[in-house]
């Protein structure tokens, strides 16, 4: 395959992935957390959260569906819904309270370091566009595929954070919640982190000079290759 072509499927691959990281960032299913359910024909609160905000959900929990010992939900089921932003969560019960400052640290860390990862997938992109001013600019492809992999590691980074605030809210004896599940928000994520980790590094390494072909020639004496 040609080289080209080679940095033209990396080209497509970077773009689902930022795709996905940026859906991930502006959605609230990062994680579901629920409480278990005791009695049928009752309504519980459910929530799901992203980075920028909580949103808790009442369900009502009807006798068909009803299984003792399991979790509120699902949460698609239909209920009033109340979503607040962590910057403006107002705590009022002990409960609350932990929940809010737990909940607010870690989301005000998590979407920092998503922001960093934009600004570099934003850095990526634009070095990507100069590069196509010519072969003259090839040489930009090697600081867009270091960007763009910064951009992946600064997402795993934001998805360790956000899982270890699910742990910590789940763990906790001050809070509701006793079950949790990852949403399509934190797939996404994933998803993200992992397209544009593995493909910026294959892009910085696709842009790199070739390899010398007699043993004795050094990689300063190797004509320089040209992406055509």
């Amino acid at each position: 395959m040609h080289k080209r072509t080679k940095i033209r499927i990396a080209i497509f691959i970077l773009m689902v992935g930022m795709a996905c990281m940026f859906t991930a960032v502006v959605t609230d299913y990062w994680a579901v957390l629920s409480p278990r359910v005791e009695v049928a024909n009752t309504t519980c609160e459910a929530a799901h959260f992203g980075l920028w905000r909580l949103c808790k959900k009442h369900v009502y929990i009807s006798q068909d569906i009803f299984q003792e010992g399991k979790a509120c939900g699902p949460i698609s089921l239909p209920g009033e819904e109340n979503c607040t932003y962590f910057g403006h969560f107002t705590p009022g019960k002990d409960a609350e309270i932990f929940e809010y400052k737990t909940q607010k640290e870690y989301n005000i860390s998590a979407a920092a370091i998503s922001i960093f990862s934009l600004a570099f997938m934003i850095l990526g992109s634009l070095a990507l566009l100069c590069s196509c001013g010519g072969q003259k600019r090839d040489y930009l492809l090697k600081p867009a595929g270091m960007f763009y992999a910064f951009a992946g590691l600064c997402a795993f980074i934001s998805l360790e954070v956000m899982r270890q605030s699910v742990k910590r809210m789940i763990e906790s004896e001050d809070t509701i919640w006793m079950e949790y599940s990852y949403g399509w928000s934190f797939a996404c994520a994933c998803s993200g982190f992992v397209l544009l980790f593995l493909t910026g590094i294959a892009l910085l390494v696709l842009s790199m000079p070739q390899m010398p072909r007699n043993p004795w020639e050094t990689c300063m004496d190797a004509e320089p290759e040209q992406v055509e």
